[in-house]
Order: structure tokens, then sequence, then C-alpha cells
């Protein structure tokens, strides 16, 4: 399968993402993931790219789409690659498109996961994250055994910077502003999936269903 998958941070793009990658051996691909890839295998775009990522600006598109072309060509992505969080604007979709068709490559279809504000709200402000192994938890569905203290490596669980309240809804007014459109533009190429649900499965199940099986 080759998708792109859209939703608000906090949807659930990544858990979706992974699920599928165990139906078919498809490659999750994010532009956080790309980019720290060109970075660490030390590419030309990669040594252009960590400048801008060093200087905390955002990486030019034309720069990611040349790491996006390198990406989607390597064997890994023969089984099929699910976009997570990109294309984020119309000029990178419009870009990505272009793209694909230069490398005969078909997408299926784009899927939006559709989930409300406040259940988004709730699941981010609620999630606690290890500072040492990365590891992610709920303090209502998924809390450490001890407070504070991750379960795998003994490191400490805290509430991201950007896992608070006030600075959620300013991702959440962004992502409505930059990257919702996208939704219009992949419904108008007749490639929209719209999933409104909070369950992973019910989004995978739809998605194959989609797939025809």
């Amino acid at each position: 399968m080759k998708l792109i998958l859209l939703g608000a941070p906090g949807a659930g793009k990544g858990t979706v993402a992974k699920q599928l990658t165990q139906l078919d051996g498809s490659v999750q691909i994010s532009t956080g993931d790309i980019l720290r890839g060109a970075v660490q295998a030390g590419s030309e775009l990669g040594k252009q790219a960590e400048a801008y990522m060093k200087a905390g600006d955002l990486v030019p598109d034309d720069l990611i789409m040349g790491i996006m072309e390198q990406r989607l060509q390597e064997p890994d992505c023969e089984k099929g690659f699910l976009l997570d969080g990109f294309p984020r604007t119309i000029p990178q979709a419009e870009a990505l498109k272009d793209l694909l068709k230069r490398i005969a490559v078909d997408l299926d279809f784009a899927v939006e996961i559709d989930v409300p504000r406040e259940v988004i709200l709730d699941r981010l402000t609620t999630r606690r994250t290890c500072v040492d192994c990365g590891a992610i938890y709920n303090v209502k569905s998924m809390p450490t055994k001890v407070e504070g203290v991750c379960d795998k490596c003994g490191g400490s669980v805290v509430q991201r910077d950007d896992e608070t309240e006030e600075a959620i809804s300013n991702r959440l007014d962004v992502y409505n502003e930059k990257t919702a459109p996208l939704v219009d533009f992949y419904r108008n190429e007749n490639m929209l999936l719209t999933v409104s649900a909070t369950s992973s499965e019910v989004v995978v199940n739809a998605i194959q269903e989609r797939l025809g099986g």
C-alpha cells in the first residue's frame, strides 16, 4: 500500500501507521525520520538540511523534496510506504504529485483520521514521555508503575513542553490553518478516505476495506 496519513497532532497517525506496516511490510516514513536519516547518512542534501535544523529554521520544500525523492526510491519502499505527517502544505502536495509521476509510483489514496479536538487535547495533555528511551505513557490509560519513573529503563517520565494544553491548542490551530486544506486537495483529486474514529483498529479496517480487503 502507498498511502498518505492526514490528521491533527494526536489523531493517531503514528499508531495507525505501525499497525499498517505489520500487514504488508510497508514502511512508515515521517519527514522528521527522513531528515534525521539524511543527516546521519552524511549525504549532501542531509548536510544542507542539518544547517537549517541546527539554526532552528524550517527546512525548505525543495530540499525536503530532494531527500524524499531519494527515500522513496530506496529498496524498502518497494513493498509500499505510509507518509506520516507529509505533505504538510498544498505546495508540498503538488510537489509530491509531480515527484511520484516522475519516479513512476502510484499513490493509493490519502487517509484523513478525523478525531474531535477535545479528544486530542485529552490524549496529549495526559501523555508522558521518558526523557531517556522515549517510551510513551498516559496518566489515564497507561500510567507508569512508579509515578514519574519509566517502566522500561528507569529514566524520568515527563510532560513534554509541546504537550501542555496551551501548546497543543496552538499546534492544532497551526494544523487547521496550514495542513487541513490538504483534505480538500485530495478530495478534489478523488483520492481521499475520511475515517471519523478514535480507535486505530477502526481506521485500519476502513483502509483495508478501501484497498479491497
